[in-house]
């Protein structure tokens, strides 16, 4: 019971998935038409040829006696025939292709315009490789099977149903004995077709699996080599790479059985019209030319049951790497902001956080209870051991993740009744994790501000001590970054990370380790551009070197997502309290 029920669910997402499919080929139905009518002009051209081959056939049998004169035109019409074949076929494949590549260019532009619109929670729990593996892997054993079914499919079903039109007129009892071995063609087709379907949707998934490990690997090679991770790193890929070989094994093998079981049937159809049409040729039933002609047809009509199932086996492929694109394109979005949602304009930087609760997991409480009053242009600071809401809070000021209770409110407006883009706009955030685009350097530092001015983007780089790497690069501000900046130490990413936002200038900043990377004598004068660019704007610091925050207006001490202490610096070490000892215990040497 079980078995049917999953058998039955699994049937019903295979028949989703087709009808969505069918959906994408809609802007397209003119050129699969026209790509339809060439494919009955391949067919009907292929069939004459045969009538045309039994004709000349029937005109050269005796010694001496052939019609050189009926012949030469029987000649002309087959080289007449070929010709429009082959230019047929060449302009249908143009245009299935065209199609097929399109259609996929939509599917993937879909997939990667969802992922740019979903939630923070949903990305944090897939795995970044299996996303790779979607849009790209996916997408283009797609494009394969949607070729193979426009190139093949179509003339091969019409192969078979004019093949049997052409038998029937040339002679009905051995065009009925094809028919009674069509069945087994048939069934064997969609055996292979079911058993394929699970092992290639499951092969699908192996492989976004091993991509995941593969790209996590590779984007850590340095920390893997330092810490002698490799042998295990190698475990890793061996176990995904196993899964993914059983799995493959299984597919191939049931799409390798393919071609082997129709060939057999099709030796079955030939040698049943030799053998009935040899006698009927013997009784004067058919000419020898007609014989010749519906041999010709009765392999030309088994020829497209074996490309069929193969067409079918690689459409089962096809279909699973679709479903997978399609379940991405449904993952559910944000929360779309409501029609009358405000926009932040002239943000004063007045943030009100009013008990607020959050927690990524139900049972694990994260943030409970927090309030906070930040007048503008106030310096706050984020401190606290590892796990202790800081970056959380990040996350629910810039509405990565929405509140569970509670609000929080900037300038007034709670911030899940004003637009994302307005809310975010309105701050500028610097993070200990660098990101930078492919492209060149005012491409990236512009991302904030598309519109300023080159002499602008410089003032940016100068003050946040950039300027100076920048000029010494082989092109200066035109120099490419490649691979989210392999070219660039991790320094250098981060003062441009810095200048970035120092180009904006937005009225709320959040600055997350900012200057983890940063030598000494470099940060000292950060700081003192970061002292200028905070003067009058509501900035969140969160900093583990908490001499980096002595100046601020209010420190907060997390723990557990609670604020258990807060105050100035020279306050917070007069309780002598859990700030104190985080304070003390930088300047205190283990031994």
């Amino acid at each position: 019971m079980k078995k049917t029920a999953s058998s039955a669910r699994i049937s019903g997402k295979k028949k989703d998935t087709m009808k969505r499919i069918f959906s994408l080929m809609n802007p397209y139905r003119g050129r699969l038409f026209f790509s339809l009518i060439l494919s009955v002009v391949i067919v009907v051209t292929t069939l004459l040829i045969p009538v045309c081959i039994g004709r000349a056939v029937d005109l050269i049998l005796g010694k001496g006696n052939v019609n050189f004169g009926a012949l030469c035109p029987i000649l002309i019409r087959m080289l007449v025939l070929l010709c429009i074949t082959a230019l047929s076929q060449w302009v249908m494949t143009a245009v299935t292709n065209s199609v097929a590549y399109r259609m996929v260019q939509d599917l993937r532009t879909e997939a990667f315009a969802r992922v740019q619109h979903l939630p923070l929670s949903n990305l944090d729990s897939h795995s970044h490789g299996d996303i790779l593996s979607r849009i790209i892997t996916d997408a283009d054993q797609f494009s394969e099977g949607l070729l193979m079914a426009f190139a093949q499919f179509f003339t091969g079903v019409l192969t078979i149903v004019l093949t049997l039109v052409f038998m029937f007129r040339l002679n009905p009892f051995i065009t009925l004995i094809v028919l009674m071995v069509t069945p087994a063609s048939v069934f064997t087709a969609y055996f292979i077709a079911r058993k394929s379907f699970h092992y290639f949707k499951e092969q699908s998934g192996k492989r976004g699996i091993m991509t995941s490990v593969v790209e996590e690997m590779i984007g850590g090679i340095s920390t893997v080599q330092a810490f002698n991770h490799e042998e295990y790193a190698s475990g890793e890929f061996n176990r995904s790479d196993n899964d993914l070989q059983e799995t493959s094994v299984k597919a191939v093998f049931f799409s390798s059985i393919t071609n082997p079981c129709t060939r057999f049937i099709n030796a079955l159809v030939y040698g049943s019209v030799g053998v009935f049409g040899a006698l009927s040729a013997v009784s004067g039933n058919i000419s020898v030319g007609e014989l010749t002609a519906f041999l010709s047809y009765a392999n030309q009509y088994a020829k497209p049951f074996n490309e069929i199932s193969g067409v079918v086996t690689e459409l089962q492929n096809s279909v699973a790497c679709a479903a997978r694109l399609f379940e991405l394109i449904d993952e559910k979005e944000e929360i779309q902001d409501s029609e009358n949602a405000l926009v932040l304009k002239n943000v004063k930087g007045n943030v009100e956080i009013s008990d607020v609760a959050f927690s990524y997991v139900p049972e694990k409480p994260l943030i409970d209870h927090m309030n906070l009053s930040v007048k503008p242009g106030m310096r706050i600071a984020l401190v606290g051991p590892t796990g202790c809401g800081k970056t959380t809070l990040i996350n629910l000021l810039m509405r990565f993740y929405d509140v569970q209770q509670g609000s929080i409110r900037v300038d007034g407006n709670d911030i899940r009744q004003v637009t994302r883009q307005s809310l975010r706009s309105s701050y500028g955030m610097v993070l200990q994790d660098t990101w930078l685009k492919n492209g060149t350097i005012w491409e990236n530092l512009s991302m904030g501000k598309p519109e300023a001015a080159k002499e602008e983007i410089i003032h940016a780089a100068s003050e946040a001590h950039a300027d100076g790497f920048i000029r010494r690069m082989p092109e200066g501000y035109d120099s490419r970054i490649t691979g989210d900046g392999e070219n660039l130490s991790a320094g250098q990413k981060q003062l441009l990370c810095i200048a970035r936002v120092m180009l904006s200038l937005p009225p709320m900043l959040i600055l997350d380790e900012a200057t983890s990377s940063i030598d000494t004598r470099t940060e000292l004068r950060i700081q003192d551009a970061f002292a200028k660019m905070m003067t009058g704007r509501t900035s969140f610091v969160v900093a583990h070197r908490l001499s980096t925050i002595k100046n601020s207006d209010l420190i907060l001490v997390m723990k557990d997502g609670h604020i258990i202490e807060q105050g100035k610096h020279e306050e917070l070490l007069a309780k002598n309290g859990f700030y104190a000892e985080l304070y003390n215990a930088q300047f205190t040497t283990v031994g």
